[in-house]
């Protein structure tokens, strides 16, 4: 298994809420969908847009150190993470988990493997999202909460992460719906160079 093909062979997919000025979710890799692709609208369903850093696991890890956590590192990824609000709101009201509204298929879009060499300090890296011609989210993983390394001790001490595992660290301000017929464009950037990407057309899901 290599980190480079995580979104075909990765196992886990750990969301992280809320760490941006814990909480977690576990999409299924089933949900899992490549740029350029589509994104399906389930009816019913106000979804959302977060687009996000993802650390790609290249090494084994369970009670992971934060000062150990970039040996387990072996890359990023730029990713959207994709819920259907109204049916999150709806579970959280009633005190239910919420997991299912971030598992429908194609709800977490991403772009390709980027190498740890390539981003030397993974909190300086820029992300924004395009929505129909307009720009949603801009912002610098600078501004997290909880850094990457004490997402990594986090998470390991609850479960085992594994090589090709993504973990997604959270999004910046600015959050809103995407609608079937709408162009959602994203990108990722460190020290004004683009790494990443990505494009999607949204579609209602049959």
């Amino acid at each position: 298994m290599s980190p480079r093909s995580f979104a075909q062979t990765g196992r886990k997919i750990v969301a992280i809420g809320r760490n941006f000025r814990y909480s977690k979710a576990l999409p299924p890799t089933s949900s899992y969908v490549v740029s350029p692709g589509r994104i399906e609208i389930p009816q019913g369903c106000v979804v959302h847009h977060e687009v996000e850093l993802g650390v790609v696991i290249g090494k084994r890890g369970r009670d992971i150190r934060a000062a150990d956590a970039f040996e387990h590192v072996a890359g990023y990824a730029l990713a959207l993470d994709l819920t259907a609000r109204n049916l999150q709101d709806e579970a959280k009201k009633k005190g239910l988990p919420w997991s299912a509204a971030k598992g429908f298929d194609t709800f977490t879009p991403v772009g390709p493997f980027i190498p740890a060499t390539k981003i030397p300090d993974p909190h300086n890296v820029r992300l924004w999202i395009e929505v129909a011609g307009q720009i949603r989210q801009n912002g610098v993983t600078d501004a997290m909460i909880f850094q990457i390394p004490q997402l990594i001790e986090h998470v390991s001490r609850v479960m085992t992460l594994e090589e090709g595992d993504l973990v997604l660290t959270g999004t910046p301000k600015g959050v809103g719906p995407i609608l079937p017929g709408e162009h959602v464009v994203a990108g990722l950037e460190y020290q004004g160079m683009e790494l990443s990407r990505i494009e999607f057309a949204a579609i209602a899901r049959d």
